[in-house]
């Protein structure tokens, strides 16, 4: 299965913010949005991407204030990504190599989409599950 397809069924939404904006207000649109991740982007460039682990390390364990603190000081940087083009046992090798969570989806170097780990791991099961249904269905017949 290649990222186009689960993109296609996930869906194509994107969640940025701009380097300047504060973690603060970060956290309060990752809660809005109910995602792990925002992109940090100027315009249509990738600059980085601000999670909640890099909020957990980087800020709270450092004993930083989130309402003074950028998003640009505590973003990952430069952001792994892939395209649509790849699979999904790419992206899970990529995600099991690097440790990272959320690859973004770039096509001809604009975002398309993001993909969690979450969502690896739901299109990989998915598979399986697909995969044992139809031996059992072999097997039956």
């Amino acid at each position: 299965m290649l990222v186009r397809h689960v993109l296609d069924r996930k869906g194509h939404s994107i969640h940025a913010i701009g380097p300047d904006v504060t973690v603060l207000e970060a956290l309060k649109r990752m809660a809005e949005h109910e995602v792990g991740a925002l992109l940090v982007m100027q315009g249509d460039t990738v600059l980085g991407l601000i999670s909640e682990r890099d909020y957990a390390r980087k800020v709270a364990l450092l004993g930083r204030a989130s309402r003074d603190t950028p998003v640009s000081q505590i973003m990952s940087s430069p952001v792994i990504t892939v395209t649509p083009d790849d699979t999904i046992e790419a992206c899970m090798r990529l995600v099991t190599d690097k440790r990272i969570r959320h690859l973004p989806v770039l096509e001809r170097g604009r975002v398309v989409g993001v993909l969690s780990i979450g969502d690896l791991v739901k299109t990989v099961i998915g598979e399986q599950r697909q995969t044992i249904e139809q031996l059992e269905a072999y097997i039956r017949s």
